[in-house]
């Protein structure tokens, strides 16, 4: 290995928790243009511990793990 090595937050000079919070509203964003096209949303229910897809409507279809 070498001493060259560089990481992430390094090469673009963004930390990684600001990275997190970038990834977090680009997500947060395309849930938002997913709902106004019409489409459903992945989403996973914690407490049922299952994914669903969530419909603009607020309709929910869990998936079957059959």
């Amino acid at each position: 290995m070498s001493d060259n090595t560089v990481t992430l937050d390094e090469t673009f000079g963004v930390r990684d928790d600001d990275l997190t919070e970038r990834f977090k509203g680009v997500i947060a964003l395309d849930n938002e243009l997913k709902k106004i096209k019409g489409l459903p949303v992945a989403k996973y229910d914690s407490q049922t511990q299952k994914a669903y897809l969530e419909y603009p409507d607020g309709r929910r279809e869990y998936e079957n793990a059959d």
